[in-house]
């Protein structure tokens, strides 16, 4: 199946939340398909309340672009070629790491979203997550 299901994005989900617990934090996450529609979400006991909007925007953002969030913070930095590129989109770009593109069959169908924690944390849930959806 190349697409994310319910089911694989609970899955994302589990782990993730299971990657958060191990090191300690807590997160938002959020899942979203090909057409950046919220697949999952989960709000970790405990998790910033602003989590909620960035974990979701770097899902979208990640998807919108097929990039790792992490990867378009210098494209968007003063003299970039993207300069506020984050600040020019009806949703907010969130442009620090945290989003990565879910990638099933090498066809991108959507992206998992992480934040609550420092970037690094973000970024370590997020794997978790997607390692989870990519094995379905």
């Amino acid at each position: 199946m190349s697409e994310i299901t319910a089911d694989r994005a609970l899955k994302g989900i589990a782990a993730a939340i299971a990657k958060a617990k191990e090191i300690g934090s807590a997160h938002s996450i959020a899942i979203v398909d090909a057409g950046r529609n919220l697949v999952a979400f989960h709000r970790m006991d405990n998790a910033l309340l602003a989590s909620i909007e960035i974990s979701q925007g770097k899902a979208y953002t990640s998807r919108s672009l097929n990039m790792k969030t992490g990867d378009v913070t210098q494209y968007v930095q003063p003299g970039g070629p993207f300069y506020a590129m984050e600040t020019s989109h009806r949703t907010p770009m969130v442009v620090f790491g945290g989003g990565l593109p879910v990638e099933i069959g090498g066809k991108v169908v959507g992206a998992v979203g992480v934040a609550g924690g420092m970037i690094d944390q973000d970024v370590s849930v997020a794997e978790a997550a997607l390692a989870a959806i990519a094995k379905g």
